[in-house]
């Protein structure tokens, strides 16, 4: 427990009184995020003007600790009370709060890196979708603190996944369905439990990363720290940002008089400027001049899910920063006589696309990405050619899309023993790595009419390990497909199938990524 207690009561009695007045000193204990800890200075003005004294626990779970195990709190004092508030609704339900002051989680990055990624974009104005596509190509390595605990990384989180889902609304259930932050996350090279463990961490291994994602105060106190070989270009997302205003909230109403001064307290004009200036956050108060480096408009301030649910899916997609393996696809194409031509070219297309080519938000954070293991096999009535990479650079997408524009047509179309050979493929994979995500998508724009019925690639399929069995099916439906077989292939395995007749094949693949 890291115990930041704000004054040195002048009588013992006086600091453990209970009352709220008299003239007694009131101390409060406040459950506190590390992120407060920089206040600890500016605490001794507030009692001695208002009497009340905070004893800041600063615990880096502070955000997420259930309701039970705040307890013995009389106020806490968060970057964001946003995660409470959706877990704990009953009780947070009529919880008193007051905002302190304000702060985007944006991005720091090293100079050189920010010019060569400003000149590929229009007017140099960078979003997530470019952070994201810059990570997917191993162009940008990021810092960011865990999302599971921190604010400044939940934050990142959402806005990161706001953008991928391209409503700019708050994100729903359905638009998590898929996990589009691979791309992202396999730019992530940092991490620690808070932001200010971040920041060290970043001090110490500057040759590990050269982007810092954190909220803007700390990338303005880091710049000015001295600490940095240079200094960081902050950069705050076309797209949108997620804005803490770390509020005060009140646990215990027996204690609101006290609470009441001490909010009075902090939203003064002139504790505000002294909070701005300690903290380089934005003060809350509008007649507050801001200083130069926080007269940067925010711009888009995104919203925040109002569902657990999509958090919770968003923390298990994200998965622990400091373990990570990359995932496995293992494409099945068609290439029967049927594909000659025109569809062929869209399912060229399509590789293009997912290799770089699509400079749309949604193609940048669907795109191929470092790391990641593609296993392509062409197949007609049998298996044509299968040729697998993993993806460390242009050359490896190149392979891709050189055995994707390869002719040999067959006559024949076998679905299910194109599969059958899939999973197998599959299942070796998970023997090697069982830590892999793996999953098979399988384009077909015609009906079986060779190898294996359909039920006995069941058969071999329930036969598999039960690892091979988790791995799921995202069939295209194309052209004379069999959508009904498609989808019963799909529901067998735990995938679903997507219709290109309804778009294209590009968009059909595009919304399949992430969906392993």
């Amino acid at each position: 427990m890291v115990c930041c207690t704000a004054l040195v009561a002048t009588l013992l009695s006086a600091c453990t009184g209970d009352g709220d007045d008299g003239g007694e000193r009131v101390r409060l204990r406040v459950l506190a995020g590390p992120d407060l800890a920089v206040l600890a200075p500016l605490l001794d003005e507030l009692a001695d003007e208002t009497g009340v004294e905070l004893d800041l626990d600063l615990r880096a779970d502070a955000e997420t600790r259930p309701a039970a195990s705040r307890e013995g709190y009389d106020l806490a004092w968060l970057s964001s009370d946003r995660s409470l508030r959706l877990r704990d609704k009953r009780p947070a339900q009529g919880m008193q709060r007051t905002p302190t002051m304000t702060s985007p989680v944006v991005i720091g990055l090293a100079p050189a890196t920010a010019r060569a990624l400003r000149a590929g974009v229009p007017g140099g104005r960078l979003t997530w979708a470019d952070i994201a596509d810059a990570a997917a190509q191993g162009e940008v390595r990021f810092g960011m603190a865990d999302p599971r605990n921190a604010g400044s990384g939940l934050a990142a989180l959402v806005g990161v996944a706001t953008a991928a889902a391209g409503t700019g609304a708050a994100l729903r259930t359905e638009d998590v369905s898929c996990d589009r932050l691979r791309g992202f996350r396999s730019g992530q090279t940092l991490t620690a439990a808070t932001s200010p463990d971040l920041v060290d961490a970043y001090v110490t291994h500057q040759d590990r990363a050269d982007a810092l994602i954190a909220y803007e105060s700390d990338l303005l106190a880091l710049n000015a720290s001295g600490r940095l070989k240079e200094k960081l270009t902050v950069v705050r997302p076309e797209d949108g940002m997620v804005l803490s205003d770390f509020p005060l909230l009140l646990l215990d109403p027996s204690r609101r008089a006290a609470y009441d001064k001490v909010a009075e307290w902090l939203r003064r004009d002139t504790v505000q400027e002294k909070i701005m200036h300690s903290t380089l956050r934005r003060p809350v108060s509008p007649t507050v001049p801001r200083d130069a480096p926080l007269r940067a408009p925010i711009g888009n301030a995104l919203y925040f899910p109002d569902q657990q649910a999509v958090l919770d899916r968003l923390l298990a997609d994200y998965g622990d920063p400091d373990r990570r393996t990359a995932g496995q696809v293992v494409f099945l194409l068609d290439f029967s006589g049927s594909m000659r031509g025109a569809r062929m070219a869209a399912l060229r297309d399509a590789f293009a696309g997912l290799s770089g080519a699509d400079p749309s938000a949604t193609g940048k954070f669907t795109r191929f990405y470092q790391g990641e293991r593609l296993t392509v096999v062409r197949f007609a009535g049998r298996v044509l050619e299968e040729r697998t990479v993993t993806v460390a650079g242009p050359a490896d997408l190149r392979k891709i899309t050189d055995t994707v524009a390869r002719g040999g047509f067959g006559d024949d179309t076998a679905v299910w023993s194109a599969l059958d050979h899939g999973y197998r493929t599959a299942a070796d994979a998970l023997t090697a790595d069982p830590d892999r995500s793996v999953s098979v998508v399988l384009m077909t724009d015609g009906e079986n009419n060779a190898g294996l019925p359909y039920t006995e690639f069941v058969r071999h399929y329930e036969a598999l390990p039960d690892a091979a069995r988790e791995v799921p099916t995202f069939p295209v439906h194309f052209g004379e497909a069999d959508a009904g077989e498609l989808r019963r292939a799909a529901a067998k395995t735990g995938g679903r199938m997507v219709d290109a007749d309804d778009s294209s094949l590009s968009e059909a693949f595009k919304e399949i990524r992430g969906c392993h």
